[in-house]
């Protein structure tokens, strides 16, 4: 019966995930966090509207939760089940096709990372707080959620914490309330989120302002104050990356840009919306991180903003950052994004050629090979269309996909508006063939 109603899958990437016969519009999460003891309540309410005419509508959430109760449109289920990562919801009446449908989950716990082939991923603990790195599926370790990249809402984030602790997530910080031993912190995020790029991070931390004060994205850094000074030079160049972003990719797509440096050692660093995470490790005073940096800052247009529809198209994310580590290379005087993409072929070239980055398959969607031949692949697409179409290509699809979904054939299609010759044999060859090609030659 339970298979039933979760067939056919949304993702055949992670068939356990998303729900179908609904789509969410918001979020509104209140949650409670005891530091010392790693113990998670929360609240979520979740404003959707109902696809189909429905009997049960299910979420996602982890086993390590306990739910308590749930009203659905202000009554109380008739039933719910809480069993395998989905909490099953039987609402009093059938919602109708179209209905408006709010569904209120109590649930508390010890939050637990989901355990999966890419690792642990979702809320951790640290040694002196904790910290959400939810992709692919790790979201529903701290709140019952439609777990899918296409299913994008708004979000209010309210997480109350030991006071010592500063608490950040995902938007605007509303309003920030003390009582006693506890402050409570409000976040809006008004730009429409998918669930992996929700964040909450609690830390020992102090928060400062990066860059000029008139800079037009206003930039901030969130961290130990024992890390302040080696920040301050290994992220120095953070706002001429903005700028050569901006350039050229188009707007920046969110309020303000913050970045978190943990007290821990991470081993990779993690973007959520708004939002990018790195480890101690990252700040070492010798600027050993910068194409890091420069990868998740790119990832707010490529990813965040315009965010895939199946994770079989991880590409389009990865490909961009790792496209964007080149080009801040080129910028800032290191070696040219040519220069960069011929080295990263000519180690390709020595590794197996048995993975198709257009459908890498689940286990190797986060392979370093679908990052090195996405950019690549844009790459061989810039040598093509040349800088000015290549750009301008770049530029209109950050914009027409702003706060969207999207997937690899609506890039190729847009990619053909700029081309006056047919790109079927570039995408044929770097898209869905193993053998790695050869690049063009360098344009003069």
């Amino acid at each position: 019966m339970a298979a039933k109603f979760y067939e056919p899958p949304i993702d055949e990437y992670l068939p356990q995930n998303g729900n179908r016969g609904y789509r969410v519009t918001r979020y509104e999460l209140d949650l409670v966090y005891k530091v010392a003891s790693n113990r998670l309540a929360g609240r979520a309410e979740i404003t959707a509207v109902a696809g189909t005419a429905r009997d049960r509508f299910a979420l996602d959430l982890s086993q390590s939760l306990g739910v308590t109760k749930v009203f659905v449109n202000g009554a109380k289920a008739v039933k719910y089940v809480h069993q395998n990562g989905k909490l099953v919801i039987t609402p009093a009446q059938r919602i109708p096709a179209g209905g408006a449908l709010v569904l209120v989950v109590q649930y508390a716990g010890v939050p637990k990372p989901v355990r999966g082939p890419w690792g642990e991923v979702g809320w951790e603990e640290l040694t002196e707080g904790a910290l959400v790195a939810s992709q692919p599926n790790g979201a529903a370790s701290w709140f019952p959620c439609d777990d899918h990249p296409s299913s994008k809402a708004s979000y209010r984030i309210s997480i109350t914490t030991d006071s010592p602790f500063y608490a950040l997530a995902n938007g605007r910080l509303l309003r920030k309330q003390t009582k006693a031993s506890q402050t409570t912190w409000v976040y809006e995020q008004t730009e429409p989120m998918a669930t992996y790029l929700a964040t909450i991070q609690i830390g020992l931390y102090q928060k400062y302002r990066v860059g000029p004060v008139q800079s037009p994205v206003p930039m901030h850094a969130v961290l130990p104050a024992r890390l302040r000074l080696h920040f301050e030079h290994d992220f120095a160049r953070q706002p001429q990356m903005m700028d050569l972003f901006t350039e050229r990719f188009g707007p920046y797509p969110f309020e303000s840009y913050t970045v978190v440096v943990t007290g821990d050692e991470l081993e990779i660093p993690i973007e959520a919306q708004g939002i990018s995470v790195f480890g101690a490790n990252h700040c070492d005073g010798r600027r050993g991180a910068e194409r890091l940096v420069a990868h998740e800052l790119a990832h707010q247009w490529f990813g965040n903003s315009v965010t895939i529809r199946q994770w079989r198209d991880i590409w389009l994310h990865e490909g961009f950052a790792c496209y964007a580590e080149w080009i801040w290379s080129e910028e800032s005087g290191g070696p040219t994004a040519d220069q960069q993409a011929r080295a990263a072929r000519h180690n390709l070239a020595r590794q197996p050629q048995d993975i198709a980055i257009g459908d890498p398959g689940p286990l190797r969607m986060f392979d370093d090979r679908v990052y090195k031949r996405g950019a690549l692949t844009l790459h061989a697409l810039r040598l093509e269309l040349g800088d000015l179409a290549f750009f301008d290509l770049v530029r209109d699809w950050t914009l027409r996909y702003r706060h969207g979904s999207a997937d690899t054939e609506e890039f190729t299609d847009l990619a053909g508006h700029y081309s006056s010759l047919p790109l079927r044999p570039l995408w044929d060859s770097w898209l869905r063939r193993e053998q790695l090609p050869a690049l063009p030659p360098p344009r003069r």
